[in-house]
């Protein structure tokens, strides 16, 4: 029987403004991971990616608020869990986050050996400095970083040994969930490879036991996870192997991703690209029905009249559209 490191259930969480205006950007979001996989989320920017990354680990602060779910990490349901006792017993050991732009999460006044110290110490007091410095040696000689590393302000690294290192941080204590939300963006394409080959890495060498890996860029997906999320206005559009989500996307929002992009595997002969018309809908006041629908040319009126359910088909995959998957594959066929 699978082992899942995260299970979430309908998590809701809501952004509340100055006017005290709701914003649900994480609206009735399920997702499982099991041990040693590791699952994409993509999607605009705006469609709640980064904020369902900050919800997953539980630990609110104003204006983002729990409303309701469960979020479940190897067993223990958090939701609802005191912020002190998250930050000691969750955050960093059970669950760790890479944020976006990360290469500016470094305090340039410290050492990174003092940031080590400083997440290391928030788990276990009793860790001596010399201890907690061969910890890292090792870590980051494992992880290709030089010892040297330890001992340079963040001011004196290149951007791609800056996000190399935060990640390192980031996982210093083998966290079973790993969130990376973006690690690859404001890179060159050789930083780009080398922070996704250490990604992997980590997996393989058993120092996380999952991951979830955030971006726009839906065809990186391909090469860095085994399952992708679409994500579209705070809900899940869509769920599928990599494979089948680059390859063979049903929803229609899914397809117009796809459509936008060219993905390498596939060349650039004779491939038109096509813009999602529109703009991705403001959450404070989200349309009725398919929050998709004002966007999609195969939209029809029942579309913005009622709720649209997930709805599952060849085992594992799911897509929440008002129309049968026969008949959209049948409806992209007649358009190329």
């Amino acid at each position: 029987m699978a082992k899942y490191m995260l299970e979430v259930n309908k998590l809701k969480t809501k952004y509340v403004t100055r006017l005290k205006e709701d914003v649900y950007a994480v609206d009735g979001v399920s997702l499982k991971i099991e041990e040693g996989k590791s699952l994409g989320i993509a999607g605009e920017s705006g469609c709640g990616k980064s904020t369902l990354a900050l919800s997953l680990m539980g630990y609110y602060f104003a204006p983002l608020h729990y409303i309701s779910g469960d979020i479940i990490i190897d067993g223990v349901n958090i939701s609802g869990m005191k912020p002190d006792k998250i930050r000691k017993n969750i955050l960093g050991n059970e669950i760790a986050y890479i944020p976006q732009a990360a290469m500016n999460a470094l305090n340039p006044t410290q050492k990174i050996i003092r940031f080590i110290e400083d997440v290391i110490h928030v788990h276990d007091k009793s860790m001596s400095k010399k201890d907690i410095y061969d910890m890292a040696v090792e870590r980051f000689r494992i992880l290709g970083l030089p010892p040297e590393v330890l001992q340079k302000h963040a001011v004196e690294l290149s951007g791609g040994m800056k996000q190399r290192t935060v990640i390192a941080i980031s996982t210093i204590l083998s966290p079973k969930v790993l969130i990376a939300d973006e690690p690859s963006s404001a890179l060159d394409v050789t930083s780009q490879k080398m922070v996704i080959k250490m990604m992997r890495e980590l997996m393989e060498k058993g120092f996380i036991k999952s991951m979830i890996f955030i971006t726009h860029e839906l065809p990186l997906l391909y090469n860095v996870t085994d399952d992708i999320m679409v994500m579209y206005a705070g809900q899940i559009v869509e769920k599928g192997t990599a494979k089948e989500m680059v390859f063979d996307p049903v929803h229609p929002y899914s397809k117009g991703l796809m459509g936008s992009i060219i993905v390498p595997e596939e060349g650039t002969r004779d491939i038109k690209l096509e813009a999602i018309p529109g703009t991705p809908p403001n959450l404070k006041h989200p349309p009725a029905g398919c929050r998709f629908a004002p966007r999609c040319k195969y939209a029809k009126p029942e579309c913005k009249l009622f709720e649209i359910p997930e709805k599952d088909f060849d085992n594992e995959r799911m897509y929440r559209c008002i129309y049968d998957v026969d008949y959209l594959k049948e409806v992209y066929g007649r358009n190329g």
